[in-house]
């Protein structure tokens, strides 16, 4: 099993859709890193070799932000829009939406489960 960037691998899937697994690395970076390493794209990561596997971890290293580093930048930028009070700082504080989406139905990725309020109950009129 190859561990890349403190991620397990895993061994059967393809090594493109492999690197994957690490935070910050999509398809078409997987792609590219693979090509700069030399390393066929229809390869396993199981078959992949030492040489390989330590030529994919210097590429990620030097040209690429991923997991823990990548993770604590994105929380510093929601940390400085909340800090600076600007509207997605707002809506991140809310747990809502930031880019203009609907919520009065939907949105339940970012609002979370159901929270049922109950109606108003009629007055009954004395006669």
């Amino acid at each position: 099993m190859a561990r890349i960037a403190g991620v397990d691998l895993p061994k059967n899937k393809r090594a493109e859709v492999g690197l994957t697994y690490i935070y910050g690395l999509g398809r078409s970076s997987a792609k590219d890193i693979l090509t700069r390493a030399g390393v066929s794209l229809d390869k396993r990561v199981g078959e992949l070799n030492d040489e390989e596997v330590a030529a994919i971890r210097s590429i990620i290293q030097t040209d690429y932000k991923v997991e823990g580093a990548l993770r604590s930048e994105v929380q510093m930028n929601m940390k400085r829009l909340m800090d600076i009070g600007s509207y997605r700082g707002l809506r991140h504080r809310k747990g809502l939406p930031t880019r203009g989406q609907r919520t009065r139905t939907n949105a339940r990725t970012r609002k979370g489960k159901r929270k049922t309020v109950a109606g108003k109950k009629k007055a009954i009129e004395k006669k």
